[in-house]
């Protein structure tokens, strides 16, 4: 979700196969640069696999140009990945939020299929076995111009709820909060079930 000048994401923490759950502290949520974050749910192994792939390309950019990446340039880098392993694609669907420090800390928020078809509403993005859940609670709290401390409490609410209403998610949550100079990272009580 976006916000004034600001930016949150959010996921639970269950790793499983179905119904059995394997792991209840899963990592989804990647630190690209101190301005760019990337969510991604899906096969736990891609996740991996990408988010591995992604902070390597992001470390030969900066190597290659000797300067970070913006928002928008890591938004179409993932896709261009994406497309990339199009005839054996990832089974993930990311999700990147960043502020662009250089445009007055505009706020981003993109999401992908597996063969990288961008989505930006300019609004919120959802992903994972609850989206279904998370869009109906998502439109309805969604106010534009939010501050940190709204947009903070509207992920939060809307993530809770997505999880109480799908089996497949839970174990807890977490929600980054992104705004100028400061990423904030905070657990959630959730279903532990």
């Amino acid at each position: 979700m976006i916000g004034d000048k600001c930016v949150a994401i959010g996921s639970d923490q269950r790793i499983g196969i179905q119904y059995l759950t394997v792991g209840s502290n899963q990592q989804k949520i990647f630190k690209i640069q101190d301005n760019i974050l990337m969510g991604l749910s899906g096969l736990a192994t891609d996740i991996q696999t990408f988010s591995l792939e992604m902070r390597r390309k992001v470390e030969l950019y900066r190597i290659k140009e000797n300067v970070d990446l913006t928002p928008q340039l890591f938004i179409n880098l993932v896709s261009s990945t994406l497309y990339e392993h199009r005839f054996s694609p990832f089974y993930l669907n990311p999700i990147v939020v960043g502020l662009d420090v250089k445009d007055n800390y505009k706020p981003y928020v993109a999401c992908y299929d597996s063969i990288g078809c961008i989505t930006q509403s300019g609004e919120f993005q959802v992903a994972g076995t609850s989206s279904e859940m998370l869009y109906g609670a998502c439109e309805a709290f969604f106010k534009p111009k939010m501050d940190s401390e709204q947009l903070f409490e509207t992920c939060s609410q809307c993530l809770l709820s997505g999880i109480n209403r799908d089996c497949f998610s839970g174990w807890g949550a977490v929600v980054y909060l992104m705004t100028p100079g400061k990423i904030e990272c905070k657990r959630l009580k959730a279903r532990q079930d």
